[in-house]
């Protein structure tokens, strides 16, 4: 289910993070590259982001398309994420993936810990 139209899509990958996935993707010189985007247990409050490059999606992955790069999502870590935006910042503390998650009840301070 690959498709660049986010009304559909449960979580939205925005043209700022896709462009910085591609200036990465560019900089590994690899075009399989796909950023997923995970939630494991742990962290401060409960649940945790997690983002890495995979080469491949793995069946049931929900995989979303723009500016030309793919971000996927394991099933498990869609439950926490519907409604979600994946998103990229640059500012005084750095330069970062994020999620921002209406699920989230509670995060904490650095922004990748949060529970539901």
């Amino acid at each position: 289910m690959t498709t660049s139209v986010e009304q559909a899509m449960p979580i939205e990958f925005t043209e700022q993070a896709a462009k910085q996935v591609k200036k990465l993707i560019a900089e590994e010189e690899n075009p399989e590259l796909k950023l997923r985007v995970f939630v494991t247990g742990g962290g401060c409050s409960g649940f945790q982001y997690g983002f890495t490059f995979d080469e491949k999606a793995n069946t049931g992955d929900m995989q979303i398309e723009k500016e030309g790069v793919m971000l996927v999502v394991d099933p498990m870590s869609l439950q926490y994420l519907v409604g979600g935006v994946v998103n990229y910042e640059e500012g005084l503390q750095g330069s970062r993936f994020f999620v921002e998650n209406p699920n989230a009840t509670t995060t904490c301070g650095c922004g990748s810990s949060f529970s539901i």
